[in-house]
């Protein structure tokens, strides 16, 4: 287990330079734009505008901060993603923008490169101690109100509000408490195809 600390993520510039993204994690390590493996990053969305696109990259999106957004996927209908939606997932590299709801938000985006990895987002809201199962190769969770404690394989972490912790080697299930009484996390599940 790793503690990936938010003061530790990598501020950069999105892709058609339109804003700026928080980088959580990729694989590989190095890796750019155009050669992830996967990747899990946060970006706050200050004007309505289109997504830049990723040409073989699944993404799921997830609202952590704000009122929320309405997205155009081209061959959908727009649909409005807020905090109390479940993280949408859909392909990257097909037209999609956003209308803001109501000002600024702040959204949790992970993609992974079709042919190499796949990805699930699932959002857990804590008011106790659950145990959460957990069946893939690597696992990242992402907290994002509150803090909470995190033990497996005999080790614990303590992970505050926008703090991530990283397994490589699952061990089936993670104990997680939520200090406070409630916490909201994401939980996202990596498998190489």
């Amino acid at each position: 287990m790793r503690v990936i600390k938010a003061a530790d993520h990598k501020r950069m510039p999105w892709k058609d330079g339109g804003g700026e993204t928080v980088e959580i994690a990729l694989a590989p390590a190095g890796a750019g734009l155009d050669d992830f493996d996967w990747r899990v990053s946060m970006a706050r969305v200050d004007v309505d505008g289109p997504f830049s696109r990723f040409a073989g990259v699944d993404r799921t999106l997830a609202i952590v901060e704000g009122e929320g957004l309405t997205l155009s996927i081209d061959g959908r209908a727009p649909l409005t993603l807020t905090r109390a939606s479940a993280p949408l997932s859909f392909p990257g590299d097909v037209a999609t923008s956003a209308t803001l709801v109501a000002g600024r938000v702040t959204d949790l985006n992970v993609m992974s490169r079709r042919g190499r990895f796949q990805h699930r987002v699932e959002r857990l809201d804590l008011s106790a101690s659950v145990e959460i199962h957990v069946d893939a190769a690597l696992a990242l969770l992402v907290c994002v109100t509150h803090g909470v404690r995190v033990a497996a394989l005999g080790a614990e972490a303590r992970l505050a509000p926008l703090d991530t912790l990283r397994v490589d080697e699952l061990p089936g299930k993670l104990q997680v408490v939520a200090e406070s009484g409630a916490a909201r996390c994401y939980l996202i599940l990596l498998n190489a195809v």
